[in-house]
């Protein structure tokens, strides 16, 4: 008997139409089989039990189930030889088990293990949303919507790779050819079914795949620095009295267009807590001393952090909790208190600090409140992104974490609206999965975790230009969740309108220039104007065969040059900060051009002219993200693909290779314009480690 339930091997893809009866299976078995020239395999059980009926007026019996399995794969073995590369299956044996089991309250164990055996390359779960038509055989019009969910389970009991069809018979066809295409790519690229159903739930596209391989296969070519960016070479200054201008000019433009405040905000803060974690799971309390622990690590933040811990503004909170954690507290000696200390702070049970977004964390005291990162930023946004009586606001968080950031902005929002008679508008995004990048061993095969599943990571910030892209605005700010201060907030606002003033002026005339060029009256002058409009203020220089060309295509390069994203991004003084910087690069043809670099892009035989990098990106951006016409740029079209980084790293103690995307203020705004303005050093304040908390910028003044 097991023997006439085998399926036979094959190389075909074999795939199966599974639900309800009267959800369209054989109609979609006949239309791709049509569409892909190949074969389908009918529904046995409908021809036996139609000559049974015709016979005897009975329905179907629990002794009808095995013959009718039997014949149902003998059909699918037959047609396996005369299939073009697929064969459309119409049921399978496991719509038999199922009905078994509703109808009888028991199933066959032979026809049971069968089921379970069988496999199919894609199953497609057919949707209970097209009407019920009822025939001789048909009679569960009612509770669609419970079978199906009956159905869809034995599919995850039995892990079986499904993906669930619906829409009307048009909907469900054009799905369904797009679908078997990206399964046969997915397939010549080394992928088995269930990792197709994973890239298939996580939207990434096949071919995105198919470049990461490529990718971590071949590499990156590196950047060519040509120079660092200084004053007067690609860094524009400007005076206080400047700096004034132009905060007015934003001032008086910003009332006929719509502000935005950006705000990447979705990692966790486990690096600011590092050394932290690192002392709790290293440290042996009934072996050593604290002190001892900090001379054999050479741990100096643990120093600091231990002896400025009263300064931080969540220590009295924290405090509270540690003494719980130690019987008679007061007597305790100072180990035993510190190490409570670090251990309420960390401890899951607790506050949790490694593992919560930054925002959420409490940064500032202030002689009233405890401030987070969160409520700094709603105070700069009033300050600086309000137009007529409106400030936006839009944070990317992760999922998990966006209730957390709610709570905090429904409970202070209105204490920065009302004084500013303003309204504060804030939303959030995720960071789309879309855009996570595959992991490959190191003889480039896809890295699989313990169980054999793919392993997928984030993209880097640089996923972010998708949210970036569905922003509506004419203005938008953008600047990091842990970049904030508590003193000066008139200086920041100040060079942030100033650098939103800049953006509006190179604007206008950009706009003007390409205004221009459409039109039928522009002049050789003109077009030599414009020349010297991209030389002078934006740092381009045109083709060197320029002057050969023709009018006409002068015209088409011009408009292309101009026809893009703005952005004004502030640069600090070089410090020592690690990151990114501004400077000369070239492109494939040896043309220079600005752009923010990082140290990992380059040849180690070009360190040297990072090294002399005069300057420092601390991520302060203001952009302009719509064309002349007013329509929003597809941002995604102005990435330079190539600025990507190729990461190590491990898990589970396993080396693996992933790809992260160019970075947001790196290669994804490569084409944009760009103009750098250097900004006042007090204006960049981060917090990369706790410690860094202790600085003046981010302590009360005295």
């Amino acid at each position: 008997m097991e023997e006439n339930l085998k399926q036979h091997p094959t190389k075909v893809v074999k795939i199966a139409f599974y639900g309800p009866e009267s959800t369209g299976k054989t109609t979609l078995a006949q239309q791709l089989a049509a569409e892909f020239h190949t074969l389908w395999v009918p529904e046995f059980a409908r021809d036996y039990l139609q000559i049974k009926w015709n016979a005897t007026q009975q329905i179907c019996q629990p002794e009808d189930l095995l013959p009718i399995a039997i014949g149902q794969i003998q059909l699918e073995n037959e047609a396996l030889s005369e299939a073009n590369q697929y064969l459309f299956c119409d049921t399978n044996l496991l719509v038999t088990k199922v009905y078994s089991e509703m109808y009888y309250g028991y199933c066959d164990p032979i026809l049971a293990t069968a089921a379970q055996n069988h496999n199919y390359d894609l199953i497609f779960l057919t949707d209970v949303d097209i009407p019920w038509e009822k025939d001789d055989l048909r009679d569960k019009p009612e509770d669609r919507h419970a079978t199906l969910a009956t159905f869809e389970q034995a599919l995850k009991e039995n892990s079986k790779p499904y993906i669930k069809l619906s829409g009307n018979k048009e909907e469900r066809l054009e799905k369904a050819i797009q679908i078997i295409k990206d399964l046969d790519k997915a397939i010549s690229l080394g992928f088995n079914s269930f990792d197709f159903i994973e890239i298939f739930h996580r939207k990434i596209n096949l071919e995105t795949l198919e470049n990461q391989f490529l990718i971590l296969k071949n590499g990156l070519p590196k950047i060519t620095i040509d120079r660092p960016a200084h004053i007067n070479d690609g860094i524009v200054t400007v005076s206080n009295d400047e700096a004034v201008y132009h905060a007015n000019y934003f001032d008086e433009k910003n009332k006929n267009i719509k502000l935005k405040k950006f705000v990447p905000a979705s990692g966790a803060a486990s690096r600011m807590f590092k050394f932290l974690t690192e002392f709790i799971n290293d440290f042996r309390p009934n072996e050593e001393s604290i002190n001892a622990y900090i001379n054999r690590q050479n741990d100096k933040n643990l120093s600091l952090f231990l002896v400025a811990k009263e300064k931080f503004a969540f220590h009295d909170a924290v405090l509270e909790t540690a003494k719980t954690l130690v019987s008679d507290f007061e007597n305790a000696n100072k180990d035993t208190k510190d190490y409570a200390f670090i251990k309420a702070m960390l401890s899951p049970k607790h506050f949790d600090f490694a593992n919560k977004p930054k925002g959420v964390l409490p940064f500032h005291k202030y002689n009233d409140h405890i401030a987070t990162a969160i409520e700094e930023h709603l105070n700069e946004c009033v300050s600086y992104a309000t137009s007529n009586n409106k400030s936006n606001l839009h944070f990317t968080v992760s999922e998990e974490h966006q209730s957390g950031f709610e709570t905090i902005v429904n409970q202070i929002k209105s204490k920065f609206e009302t004084p500013n008679n303003c309204t504060i508008c804030v939303k959030y995004s995720y960071q789309d999965k879309a855009t996570d990048v595959i992991a490959v061993d190191m003889e480039g095969n896809p890295f699989r975790d313990d169980n054999g599943q793919l392993v997928f990571r984030p993209g880097g910030h640089g996923a972010l230009i998708e949210n970036l892209n569905r922003l509506n605005a004419d203005i938008i700010f953008i600047k990091n969740i842990d970049n904030i201060i508590q003193n000066h907030i008139e200086i920041v606002t100040l060079y942030k309108k100033a650098l939103a003033g800049i953006v509006l002026q190179i604007q206008e005339n950009v706009f003007n220039y390409l205004r221009l060029l459409d039109s039928s009256v522009v002049s050789n002058e003109n077009l030599n104007e414009i020349v010297n409009f991209l030389a002078s203020k934006l740092n381009i220089s045109v083709l060197d065969d320029f002057s050969k060309y023709t009018k006409e295509s002068k015209i088409e390069y011009l408009h292309n040059v101009l026809n893009r994203p703005i952005r004004v991004c502030g640069m600090v003084k070089n410090e020592g900060e690690p990151g990114g910087g501004p400077f000369w690069v070239r492109d494939a043809k040896g043309n220079p051009f600005l752009q923010i670099i990082e140290a990992s892009q380059v040849d180690a035989d070009q360190v040297k002219i990072l090294e002399k990098a005069t300057h420092f990106n601390p991520v302060d951006l203001v952009c302009a993200t719509k064309n002349y016409q007013g329509q929003q740029f597809d941002l995604t079209q102005f990435v330079d693909k190539n600025t990507g980084f190729i990461v190590d790293k491990n898990k589970n103690g396993k080396p693996l290779k992933a790809y992260e995307l160019p970075g947001l203020w790196n290669g994804a705004m490569a084409k944009w314009l760009t103009v750098f303005v250097e900004v006042p050093l007090i204006t960049f304040n981060p917090v990369k480690t706790v410690n860094d908390l202790l600085k003046p910028a981010h302590q009360a003044p005295n």
